[in-house]
């Protein structure tokens, strides 16, 4: 046996897919809990921001409207949002760690043992999902219907409008397809006539269940996205850019299910050598995986920092040296006539005409009034927005390795695989806190131009009745 496959098979008999699927699950638990609990450390509060209440049935949702309203009920204290969280996770992490020092116990690493005691993370599996559905209020009974909940929003939400919360949560899920291939493989390998050292064979029509059942986090956030589209509220073409981030994810998964049909072709023409080799470029599907996984990642990277961040690091920057032939505009009489916002020239965070809903401009008056690429508001500490912009960049260029089934194989690469999950789950730790943060930096900012519009309608009115008071005064006197 290679000295590689070898460590392969040490690393899933000590470590089966079963028990990384509940560890990266256990991750997913910690981090929201910290996401919470840091918002609120870093001044922000995710009740406000992520627009939690409380119904009249006293539980506590995360299903709420993005449009802001008023009357909610406010959390007695932070903690009382993020405990909840954090004893979840604990009393998680103490059953998991349970089972899987059970397993390690009996097997003591032997390969030949793995698959004799397999009912040990199969029994632990069974006993978290008895818990998530547990009719009594025990294991934080609230925590586990609001997640429950949001499931169930994202997968039939309601047809007039959708939720920042569930935008969010669908959001995090798409982090996850690869967990949920990895759901699915583990089922596999649990029951009867399946090996938790081997990959089960998938052939025929079961090739195409795993990136299935991968996509169906996108296949949520698209229909969102379509939905906030098609809204009679509606008049902007942003959801609709956005569903087709979402909608690119799938080429790259389905196109990875088919690089078996590559490896086919190619072992017939190399032999079994070309089973082993990782990069196939001669042919035409290998490249059209390869195109479709840069389009789905730059343009991801492009979302993440422009819409989904408000950074303006990747807009035009205007001309430094404008056109002295093009005469200013008039300053007062057209905006009194406009139906956009008065600009306040001292305001940074001012809407700016012609460009993106939601950007910022770097530049007043030829000069940046903010860090260079960011946004004039800032919530979080400065080094943390270059770090994450970075992170993100590098992570989203891993995209392929996230999506693809292909490259999820015993014998190439299984550990890098988990870890680039789990870096997948950080990132998207990270990106929570800067897409609240940019949340409610444009709450805020809509607050403060709501009573600049108001007056402006007030002007309006006024200066409509001076010029109605003025014809009628020429028509009399005519």
């Amino acid at each position: 046996m290679a000295p590689d496959v070898g460590g392969e098979l040490l690393f899933s008999a000590a470590f089966p897919l079963p028990f990384r699927v509940l560890c990266l699950a256990g991750l997913g638990i910690l981090g929201w809990a910290t996401n919470l609990h840091g918002l609120y450390a870093f001044g922000i509060d995710p009740v406000s921001a992520l627009d939690l209440r409380r119904h009249d049935d006293s539980r506590l949702t995360t299903s709420l409207p993005t449009t802001r309203g008023h009357g909610w009920k406010s959390i007695a204290h932070p903690s009382t949002v993020y405990g909840p969280v954090y004893r979840l996770f604990i009393a998680y992490s103490v059953w998991t760690l349970f089972a899987w020092t059970a397993f390690r116990f009996a097997t003591y690493g032997d390969v030949y043992l793995v698959d004799t005691f397999k009912f040990v993370p199969a029994v632990a599996a069974s006993c978290l999902c008895m818990a998530l559905i547990c009719p009594w209020d025990v294991f934080q009974k609230a925590e586990r219907d609001k997640f429950l909940h949001s499931i169930h929003r994202c997968i039939s939400p309601p047809h007039h409008r959708i939720y920042f919360s569930d935008v969010v949560f669908a959001d995090v899920f798409t982090s996850f397809a690869k967990v949920l291939g990895d759901v699915w493989l583990s089922l596999c390998m649990l029951l009867p006539g399946g090996s938790l050292l081997i990959q089960p064979a998938q052939t025929g029509l079961a090739r195409w269940i795993l990136p299935t059942i991968m996509s169906l986090p996108y296949a949520v956030r698209l229909r969102q996205c379509l939905i906030e589209y098609t809204s009679c509220t509606n008049n902007s073409r942003r959801p609709l850019l956005n569903a087709l981030k979402y909608a690119s994810a799938f080429p790259v998964i389905y196109l990875s299910a088919a690089q078996r049909i590559v490896i086919s072709d190619l072992t017939a023409v190399k032999g079994d050598r070309a089973a082993r080799e990782a990069w196939h470029g001669e042919h035409q599907l290998f490249r059209l995986w390869l195109l479709a996984a840069g389009i789905n990642s730059l343009y991801s990277f492009w979302w993440d920092v422009t819409y989904d961040w408000g950074f303006d690091l990747l807009l035009p920057r205007p001309s430094a040296n404008p056109d002295p032939g093009v005469p200013p505009r008039p300053l007062l009489l057209p905006r009194l006539r406009s139906r956009s916002p008065l600009l306040d020239a001292h305001d940074p965070d001012s809407v700016k005409d012609g460009l993106p809903e939601g950007a910022t401009l770097s530049y007043t008056s030829g000069r940046r009034t903010h860090p260079y690429g960011l946004r004039p508001r800032l919530l979080l500490p400065l080094p943390v927005y270059p770090f994450v912009i970075l992170v993100d960049l590098v992570l989203r260029l891993t995209w392929s390795a996230k999506l693809s089934s292909h490259l999820h194989s015993y014998g190439d690469g299984d550990l890098l695989i988990f870890w680039i999950e789990m870096a997948e789950i950080m990132r998207r730790w990270m990106w929570v806190f800067i897409r609240v943060e940019w949340e409610v930096v444009k709450d805020a900012r809509a607050a403060r131009e709501a009573p600049l519009s108001a007056h402006r309608d007030d002007v309006e009115d006024k200066f409509e009745m001076i010029q109605t008071d003025i014809e009628r005064r020429v028509s009399e006197g005519g």
